[in-house]
């Protein structure tokens, strides 16, 4: 079983700062992070709360830490949002919801999100993070840190989303998250286009997960500091929303 935890031979000191490795997975190539919540808080950033700008990108928002003295170690997008570049669905940026949860049942043919069920992964106030469906977490009634809504769901109590289907020719650059344990967050994100089925297959046979969140498609890129970015081409990636971090602690 590949180990999240395991350092890598010749790692760097950045390397070491997330755990962030190249994992070859049914011969496609994923970059995949892992977050130990308890020691690299996670949060989440959408607009410069100086000017109310959205950040758009993950080197603005690297800036914009550099500016502060805050070093940007991990950075990836959040999820599904709109034409006008705001969160589709839930949106809760230190414990503020600023989008409210959408149940909204829509056409798959519309978009991922409307491919259900989507879901929520959350950070809450104790630190500990969850991958819910959306119905479930508002069941919960819990209320997040940190917080974001998307879709769909890749894997549900361990089983893949049935709206799948194997040998799928949809292939695209994508991304994910889930919550390994409690109190780590693990995020994936495909080095070349592949199928739903394959990712939530890396999911769960591969990371060892049991519930994960796909975050977004075509335009997906994570930051790791010192690697640098890995996921779709630079010339595909537009504007984001939501833009998950780990910044260096003091």
């Amino acid at each position: 079983m590949f180990s999240l935890l395991a350092s890598l031979t010749g790692c760097s000191q950045t390397a070491q700062a997330v755990d962030s490795n190249e994992l070859v997975f049914e011969s496609q190539s994923f970059r995949v992070v892992s977050i130990a919540l308890d020691r690299q808080p996670l949060s989440l950033h959408w607009k410069d709360p100086d000017n109310g700008q959205a950040y758009g990108d993950i080197d603005s928002l690297r800036q914009w830490g550099e500016a502060r003295g805050k070093r940007l170690l991990f950075a990836a997008n959040a999820g599904i949002y709109d034409r006008q570049f705001a969160p589709l669905g839930l949106y809760v940026e230190n414990g503020k919801t600023l989008v409210s949860l959408n149940m909204a049942r829509g056409n798959p043919a519309s978009g991922n999100f409307s491919l259900l069920p989507n879901g929520v992964f959350a950070v809450y106030p104790d630190g500990h993070a969850a991958v819910r469906t959306s119905s479930d977490f508002k069941a919960d009634g819990k209320p997040a840190q940190w917080a974001t809504q998307s879709g769909p769901m890749l894997l549900i109590d361990g089983q893949i989303n049935n709206q799948f289907v194997d040998d799928s020719a949809s292939l695209k650059w994508r991304s994910g998250v889930c919550a390994k344990t409690p109190h780590e967050a693990v995020f994936a994100v495909s080095e070349a286009p592949v199928n739903f089925h394959t990712f939530a297959r890396l999911f769960r046979d591969q990371i060892g997960c049991r519930d994960a969140l796909y975050l977004d498609g075509t335009i997906s890129q994570f930051y790791v500091d010192g690697d640098g970015y890995t996921g779709a081409p630079t010339f595909m990636v537009k504007p984001y929303a939501g833009i998950f971090a780990v910044f260096a602690q003091p």
